[in-house]
């Protein structure tokens, strides 16, 4: 996110797991012209109003199938998720995973952009139930909902679980 909101809460709970980050990152980058919110002409304006757009990934994922779980952070724009987490999600296989979502935002709740992200994704994934972080967040309060949501530490059962941050 264009606030660093998004990667300050994926660096806690990496850190928390011991587990890897993968940023994605816009083939275009976005300006803060292209973010501008009141501006209806902003490309992310004109992105979040078109159902079909899929803005390009620079880069891409290695050995996704290596990985069994999967935390999906995002910022809220438009009470959604941005496009650029549809094209990712649709650019990979993740049957069998399991993707806890996590977005943020200063007021905006998670509410249906998690669903709709999940609608994209094979029926064999399971979704669990995400939340929202606002700005500020601590590693105690991501510690404490990671351990609510049933994910320990390594050396607490020796997991490892992975994120991918926008």
């Amino acid at each position: 996110s264009c606030t660093e909101n998004t990667k300050t809460v994926a660096e806690h709970a990496a850190n928390i797991l011991n587990a890897d980050i993968y940023e994605i990152v816009p083939a275009i980058p976005y300006t803060s012209e292209d973010l501008n919110y009141s501006n209806s002409a902003s490309r992310t304006s004109i992105e979040q109003n078109d159902p079909n757009a899929r803005p390009q990934i620079s880069g891409n994922v290695e050995n996704l199938e290596g990985y069994e779980t999967i935390l999906i952070g995002y910022p809220i724009w438009w009470g959604q998720a941005p496009k650029i987490i549809y094209t990712f999600l649709e650019s990979y296989d993740f049957s069998g995973k399991t993707i806890l979502p996590f977005c943020t935002s200063a007021s905006s709740p998670l509410g249906t952009s998690a669903d709709n992200l999940h609608a994209v994704c094979p029926s064999s994934v399971r979704w669990l139930d995400g939340r929202r972080f606002g700005a500020g967040t601590s590693r105690e309060t991501v510690e404490g909902w990671l351990s609510d949501m049933g994910f320990s530490s390594p050396g607490e059962g020796e997991c490892k679980h992975n994120y991918i941050e926008e």
